[in-house]
């Protein structure tokens, strides 16, 4: 019999079915198991996680009412940078610690970021049609209407690590690069060459605005009709966050409107997106299918570090990576974790 239970959603996590050798690599020489709940409901699943040691939270929403349930629980392990699918404020009244994966995708969501930066500003999807369409002349008079690259503002919403390793790659394309995040200090800034701003100075001052925002309670929706209306009618908007940050009617009507000129958008409010989404009709939009982390070393990188992640909680020891604001561990003591807007509760 297993020393320890390790409980998880049935299916796949991020469109792959895993075997959870990975995981279990660090789980087996503890002598825990991985076991599979297949319910339909919460009452359903909450019977079967009861008795759990530990649960791997993938392929559904674990709600208050699924953590109160947890009656042995000592971690909550997700194997993404986002935790918005486990109710962390539940977790952490309860002393649960919640685990996620922050600082393994940087460099490929950096990656994309700054493609779409490019793509959106030399309009590389219209110029790719117009070949396409036999509208080779086009293409050039079409880019006389805008300015070089070298000059322009660079905004970060959120100064965490992605906006971070963007900052290194922006920098020699001679971008001046501002950022708002009331939680990183002044000094961190200076030290990747970007200036500290208001939102509404970085709002008025940028010609590329970059969100990272996390999808937390307090920054759901921070960017909304206001904010797209202060910013410059010839401003592009890229997101690489998560969708729920962005008021994605207002990020329409701004676009419909021209309040703003363009986006290049990773992430959206509803996924996958709708046929009905005015988004998939505008030609001044990039979009890409929620995978700016994705590359070859995706899935064997996170699944390990949720095994490992687990295994520290389960041999008594503190996780690497805890989102909580502040939770009790076994010993009574209260463990307090950053609040940064990339990576504090709920990032």
């Amino acid at each position: 019999m297993a020393k320890f239970k390790v409980v998880t959603p049935a299916g796949p996590t991020y469109g792959a079915k895993t075997d959870y050798a990975l995981e279990l690599e660090a789980l087996r020489p503890l002598g825990a198991e991985i076991v599979e709940v297949d319910a339909k409901s919460e009452e359903d699943f909450v019977a079967s996680a009861r008795d759990a040691d530990a649960l791997y939270a993938k392929g559904r929403k674990i709600t208050k009412k699924i953590v109160d349930g947890l009656e042995r629980c000592r971690v909550i392990s997700l194997g993404s940078v986002g935790v918005d699918s486990v109710d962390v404020a539940a977790a952490t009244a309860r002393g649960i610690p919640v685990t996620n994966v922050p600082d393994t995708f940087i460099e490929e969501v950096a990656d994309h970021a700054m493609t779409l930066i490019l793509a959106t500003f030399r309009r590389l999807i219209t110029m790719d049609r117009m070949v396409r369409e036999g509208r080779w002349r086009e293409g050039r008079p079409l880019l006389y209407q805008f300015p070089r690259l070298m000059g322009q503002t660079l905004g970060f919403v959120a100064f965490g690590h992605v906006a971070r390793a963007v900052a290194v790659r922006a920098r020699p394309f001679g971008l001046r690069l501002i950022a708002y995040d009331p939680f990183v200090e002044e000094l961190m800034m200076s030290r990747y060459g970007v200036e500290p701003v208001s939102l509404p100075e970085l709002l008025v001052q940028a010609d590329i605005i970059s969100m990272h925002a996390p999808s937390t309670p307090s920054a759901h929706h921070m960017l909304r009709e206001e904010h797209f209306r202060a910013m410059k009618r010839t401003a592009l908007f890229v997101n690489t966050g998560r969708g729920p940050t962005v008021d994605e009617p207002a990020l329409i009507k701004a676009l419909q409107e021209g309040w703003i000129a363009g986006a290049g958008l990773d992430v959206l409010e509803e996924e996958p997106v709708t046929p009905s989404n005015p988004l998939l009709k505008m030609d001044n939009v990039t979009l890409t299918p929620h995978v700016a982390s994705a590359s070859a070393r995706f899935d064997p990188v996170r699944l390990r570090r949720v095994g490992q992640e687990i295994a520290l909680v389960l041999s008594g020891r503190w996780p690497m990576s805890c989102v909580n604001p502040a939770v009790l561990d076994k010993s009574g003591l209260a463990r307090w974790q950053p609040h940064s807007m990339e990576r504090g509760p709920g990032a």
